[in-house]
């Protein structure tokens, strides 16, 4: 778990247990989003990048 990991956990967190509505759902979920598309998104380009140096040399 990186720090920004922690630090964006930390604040929704904190933002839910004074009030629901202090939390701007909506980026929250753009967040979770990001954190679970990088992987494979990474995984893809990295294996695309290996298909192309495989053709090339």
């Amino acid at each position: 778990v990186s720090t920004t990991h922690t630090i964006t956990g930390a604040i929704v967190g904190v933002g839910a247990t004074q009030k629901l509505s202090a939390v701007r759902w909506g980026v929250a979920g753009n967040i979770v989003w990001a954190w679970v598309l990088t992987l494979p998104a990474a995984a893809l380009f990295a294996a695309g990048g290996w298909w192309l140096g495989h053709r090339i040399f």
